[in-house]
């Protein structure tokens, strides 16, 4: 099954737009699970505690490579799929790079990690994406307008009476969507530019960090991004879901995170 329909079918049958972020920290891991198999407990639990919650988990790669973790990242994956078959697996890496190497990592998204999607970037254009939007079951999510401050830097400049951000947006909805698995990164921290895109690209997803710790408005991010059925998002949510409790309880303490972001956002979508 495409990444496409994976998601489709989640965000309905777990009535959820909540992505949960997978990005594991030593020095923030309960004590109960701490050890040599750490890293791979802990997001375990937490997978299992929110799988029929949420629409999409995104491990971030580098909180995995900085430990020397990748064992745990390929196994966390495989377990995804196989106790909560369905959910697709964002792998949060954005890459990107020219030629052979951008196949490397293609590869490495898709065969070694055998994630539904990958995060990349487009700044190097499209033959860089390319070797990844050749995968056409599986999603290719770029970057548009990130939930940084430091975003505007670029993505707000002046490209020929529009802000760039908005020029990628076009580039990749009219000419590098062919295979219809395309997706955009947009953070919650500039709703109104979220907004803006979606008029641009219609139906796409966009994937939205920068709910909770980085002080995106749930109800500003419904209100722009959603599509016209009051789907079309997913909403990341890292560290509030994964150190809701530092305790033995800390699985139950995501999985009431999560439920209790989920049902803001449909309290929200619903009135939209």
């Amino acid at each position: 099954m495409s990444f496409m329909q994976m998601l489709s079918d989640a965000w309905q049958r777990n009535d959820s737009m909540v992505c949960v972020g997978l990005d594991p920290d030593p020095a923030s891991l309960p004590a109960v699970v701490r050890g040599d198999d750490a890293v791979f407990a802990f997001c375990r639990a937490i997978v299992d505690a929110t799988a029929d919650l949420a629409c999409a988990f995104k491990p971030q790669i580098a909180h995995f490579a900085a430990l020397g973790a990748e064992e745990a990242l390929e196994r966390l994956i495989t377990h995804i799929h196989h106790a909560h078959p369905g959910v697709p697996v964002i792998l949060d890496a954005k890459r990107g790079d020219i030629g052979s190497t951008a196949q490397r990592y293609a590869l490495e998204a898709f065969e070694r990690y055998d994630a539904d999607a990958v995060t990349a970037n487009p700044y190097l254009g499209h033959d860089s994406a390319q070797p990844f939007l050749d995968y056409e079951d599986k999603g290719v999510i770029l970057l548009c307008r990130t939930s940084n401050p430091g975003g505007a830097d670029f993505q707000a400049l002046d490209c020929g009476g529009q802000p760039l951000y908005l020029r990628v947006a076009q580039t990749i909805a009219d000419a590098w969507n062919g295979h219809g698995n395309c997706a955009l990164v947009t953070g919650a921290t500039w709703p109104e530019e979220l907004g803006k895109v979606r008029a641009i690209v219609g139906d796409m997803p966009l994937l939205v960090p920068g709910i909770g710790a980085q002080g995106g408005d749930v109800e500003a991010v419904l209100r722009h991004g959603a599509t016209a059925d009051g789907l079309g998002l997913m909403i990341s949510s890292s560290r509030a879901i994964l150190y809701a409790s530092d305790g033995a309880d800390f699985a139950e303490a995501a999985r009431a995170a999560t439920q209790a972001l989920r049902a803001k956002i449909n309290g929200y979508r619903n009135t939209a």
